[in-house]
């Protein structure tokens, strides 16, 4: 993660954002008045995203935590795949 002031980030805009969509950085952008924003790429974004909906549901978090704890305990199976 990088802290850089909004004077910084304009100045070097193309390598910031090239920062965070190759390498998966997360920028701060510090700005007067307490006004910062993070920028993070679209994947990151997404990601973020389908998380916080997937566990939006007391049902579907309990289903993802068992489950989380079944494979933490070794309590899983594995299949070959299918070939076509």
């Amino acid at each position: 993660m990088q802290v850089v002031n909004y004077t910084e980030f304009r100045r070097s805009m193309k390598a910031n954002l090239d920062q965070v969509s190759d390498d998966g950085d997360t920028v701060i952008v510090s700005r007067s008045d307490n006004k910062n924003v993070v920028v993070i790429s679209l994947k990151e974004y997404n990601s973020l995203k389908e998380t916080l909906h997937l566990l939006s549901s007391e049902n579907n978090r309990s289903r993802l935590m068992s489950a989380v704890d079944r494979a933490n305990k070794g309590k899983f199976e594995s299949h070959d795949l299918i070939e076509d």
